[in-house]
């Protein structure tokens, strides 16, 4: 039978991959929209997409850079997770 505390491990380590796996491109685009948003603010220029392509080529560059990395932790859970059922279903 699986117990609560089984149930939130999983739900933990689930949330946990989810934030370091998506962190990457998440501040990737925070920085790049604060420094457009600066730039905006000194050069009174009031365009709302103008961050838009910036933020595209750099969470791109970020996927190219970080990609094997976050396939690697994804990969890893899912391992752990199924070399688990047998304790889970047992």
């Amino acid at each position: 039978m699986i117990s609560d505390d089984i149930v939130i491990d999983i739900a933990r380590e689930m949330v946990w991959c989810i934030i370091k796996c998506s962190a990457p491109m998440l501040i990737v685009s925070l920085v790049i929209g604060l420094v457009i948003s600066i730039f905006q603010t000194v050069t009174s220029i009031q365009e709302q997409t103008l961050t838009f392509v910036p933020k595209l080529v750099g969470i791109f560059l970020t996927l190219i850079l970080c990609g094997s990395w976050i396939i690697t932790s994804i990969v890893n859970f899912f391992q752990n997770l199924c070399e688990m059922f047998p304790q889970l279903i047992g």
